[in-house]
This record gives structure tokens, C-alpha cells and sequence, in this order.
């Protein structure tokens, strides 16, 4: 029998895995739409995009208004879960190549702002000297949560329209469900956002380190989260046998994004034992990496892609809920707000960019070079853990510089 603590945290971890299902539904129906309609790489782009440029706008307007104070974390939770499954099944009635879908998707990115990171308010009224790993554990849900359109899509064949059902359906059963969750103890009081002391998140030498690592990590994550897909389908349909090449690039694509779940409560584990500073750089080492080897890869049979979407998957994801903990205590108590938003928005805003880069890559250097130039963001990002880990500050960090 579960206690009060482990039930909880069970129905949140399953919320945030049904509600995280839109992140990428828009992204797991492109090869879909490209059976229907012409769909261009830069209206794929923009449907991957838009969700970001969302979630950064949702994440902002949240921080500047202390929503998460002004309204119970679970309602919000769940007004935000159902809106974004009202913007995503309202696509069904629009034309995908169309303008409107970018605009869908950027309502549906600025509702997960009151999803994922309101996610972490309900879960740390039950931390306690376990915050790695639950924060890991939540992550973990938002991955899988995040792969799950890759499978929901192959359950529907080329049907993309059921993907879209079923995910908006996922997310309102999220909503309502995060009613039941009931707090370990009293929300503490959100850190208040000042505007004015974002600049300090790059002028602090300790807090600039640890904010470029998280950088360097956003560079990675998902641009090839958004076009593992693609890049799967290509690489499967060169090699004999390559008929069944779209049915088994959406397993291999959740297989990829999924296997980040373990990745993720692997990472909150360790880094609760080896330092933070020590995780977040093996890890993104191993993905820069992967983005290289992942050209060698291509067209490669099959049994080498799910060698490179289990490593991938792993280490991209393992180190992602330790930057922002890193962010959290190395910042004043009175800044954590500010620093937790301006941390998250500059990486979602690199996001866009990388999303958008990795058309053009592909024209220049095809499949097999097209995620080489990404390795550059981890391993800028190894240089800045390192340097951090080498400062006297990184003592304020859990665990310290271990």
C-alpha cells in the first residue's frame, strides 16, 4: 500500500505524463500530414517552434503575476491542461499548412507554463533530502509524456488526426485528475520576479556558469527531440526492408525520447550522491558525442539506432532538472523566482533557433551531418560545469562540488 507521500507523487508523476503528451503531438504528426498535404520543413519548423515561443511567453506571464500565489496550484494545473487540449483538438478543424497552426500550438506551448513547472510546485511540498530525485522524477514523467505521440501515432497508423484526439484526451483526463493531488505541506510563498535582476543571471559569475550549462544543454535537446523522428524514418527507408521504415521510426523515436524517463530519475539519483556538477557534465558528454555519432549511424541497420536512441535518449535528458536545482541554490532566496524564469526563457528561446537551424543543416550537409553542429552546446556547456565545479561557490551547491 502506497503512502500519502508515494500516492501523490504517483498521481502527479501520471498527470504530468498524460498532460506533457501535446509538447510534441504536433511534431509526432508531421510524417502524417506530409501523406495528405504538401508541408514544408519551415511549416514543420514553425509547429515545433511555436510551442516554445509559447511556453516562454506562458512561463513569463506566470512569473510577472505570481500566478502560482494567486491561484491553487492544482486548479491552475488544471485550467491550463484543459486549455491546451481545447487548442490542440481545435486543429482538427483548421487546415495544418494553414497560419492558424502555429498560433494553436503557441496557445497549447503557453498553457504548458502552468503544466510542467506548476508540476514542480505540487511536487516539492514532499520533498525532503530526496529533491534530486524527485525533481529528476518529474522530469522523467515530462519525457515520457513527451515521446508518447511518437507511440499513440503508430497505434494510429497515418491517421494523425487520432493522435491529436487522443493526446488533447490525455491532457483533460490530466486536468481533472490533478484535483486529487493533495500537498504534503503548505506552498511556500513563490519567489517574487523582478524584472530588473534578470541581467544578474549573466553577471554573477557562479550563476552565469551554471545558466550557460543549461544553455549549452537546451541547444541539443530539442532540436533533436523535435526531428528524431525524420531523421529516423530517412536513416530506416535506406536500408533493405526499408517498407516498414515509418512504423518502426515512430518506435524508435519513443524508444529515444522515452528512454530520457530513466535517463532522468538515473540523474536526480546520482547527482543527489556525486554533486550536480559532476552529472550534468558526464551527461551532456555523452550527448555531444551522440550527436556526432548519430552521422555515422545513419542508414545504419537497425539494431545500431536503438544502441544510439537508448544512449541518446538517456544522457540528454539526465542532466536537465539538475541545472534549474543548481540555479535554485546558488541564487539569493529573494531571487530564485527571477533566476528560475530568466533561466528558462533564454533556453527556450535558443530552442527556436536550434529547431528552426536543422532544416537548413540537413540541406547542406544531409541526415548524416545535420545534428554534428549541435554538439557544440554540451559541450560549451562541459566547459561551464567544469569551470563551476572549480569555483569556491559550487560549495553552496547540494553535495557540493563532488
Amino acid at each position: 500500500m502506497l503512502t500519502g507521500k508515494w500516492r501523490n507523487v504517483a498521481l502527479l508523476t501520471f498527470c504530468e505524463v498524460l498532460a506533457m503528451t501535446l509538447w510534441f503531438s504536433g511534431s509526432a504528426i508531421i510524417p502524417g500530414l506530409r501523406q495528405e498535404m504538401i508541408l514544408s520543413d519551415s511549416q514543420a519548423a514553425a509547429m515545433a517552434s511555436a510551442v516554445s515561443f509559447g511556453f516562454v511567453a506562458g512561463t513569463l506571464t506566470s512569473a510577472f503575476f505570481t500566478l502560482v500565489d494567486r491561484v491553487k496550484p492544482q486548479t491552475l494545473f488544471m485550467f491550463s491542461a484543459l486549455t491546451a487540449a481545447a487548442a490542440n483538438l481545435a486543429t482538427l478543424s483548421i487546415d495544418p499548412a494553414g497560419p492558424w497552426m502555429p498560433v494553436l500550438r503557441f496557445i497549447v506551448g503557453a498553457c504548458m507554463a502552468g503544466v510542467y513547472p506548476v508540476g514542480m510546485v505540487l511536487i516539492s511540498s514532499w520533498t525532503e533530502k530526496d529533491r534530486g530525485f524527485l525533481v529528476g522524477l518529474l522530469v522523467a514523467a515530462l519525457t515520457l509524456g513527451s515521446g508518447a505521440p511518437h507511440l499513440i501515432d503508430l497505434f494510429g497508423g497515418l491517421d494523425w488526426r487520432f493522435t491529436i484526439i487522443a493526446s488533447s484526451a490525455m491532457a483533460a483526463v490530466a486536468g481533472l485528475l490533478c484535483q486529487l493531488f493533495e500537498p504534503g505541506r503548505p506552498f511556500s510563498k513563490a519567489a517574487a520576479f523582478k524584472p530588473g535582476l534578470m541581467l544578474q543571471a549573466l553577471t554573477d559569475p557562479a550563476l552565469r556558469l551554471a545558466n550557460f550549462g543549461y544553455f549549452g544543454h537546451m541547444v541539443e535537446l530539442y532540436a533533436v527531440w523535435a526531428w528524431i523522428g525524420l531523421f529516423l524514418a530517412s536513416s530506416l527507408a535506406m536500408y533493405p526492408g526499408g517498407d516498414s521504415a515509418p512504423e518502426l521510426a515512430k518506435l524508435l523515436a519513443f524508444t529515444m525520447i522515452g528512454s530520457g524517463a530513466a535517463g532522468s530519475i538515473a540523474g536526480g539519483f546520482l547527482a543527489d550522491r556525486i554533486g550536480r556538477t559532476r552529472l550534468t557534465i558526464g551527461a551532456m558528454a555523452i550527448s555531444g558525442l551522440c550527436c556526432i555519432f548519430a552521422g555515422f549511424a545513419f542508414g545504419m541497420p537497425t539494431y545500431v539506432l536503438v544502441i544510439l536512441c537508448v544512449v541518446w535518449g538517456t544522457s540528454i535528458i539526465a542532466d536537465s532538472a539538475q541545472f534549474s536545482a543548481s540555479v535554485i541554490e546558488l541564487s539569493p532566496p529573494a531571487y530564485v523566482g527571477t533566476m528560475v524564469t530568466t533561466q528558462t526563457c533564454i533556453g527556450f528561446v535558443l530552442t527556436i533557433a536550434t529547431i528552426h537551424a536543422v532544416p537548413y543543416l540537413v540541406d547542406w550537409f544531409g541526415w548524416s551531418g545535420a545534428f554534428v553542429p549541435l554538439a557544440a552546446g554540451p559541450f560549451l556547456g562541459v566547459l561551464a560545469m567544469a569551470r563551476l565545479r572549480a569555483m569556491p561557490a559550487s560549495m553552496k551547491l547540494a553535495h557540493g562540488r563532488r
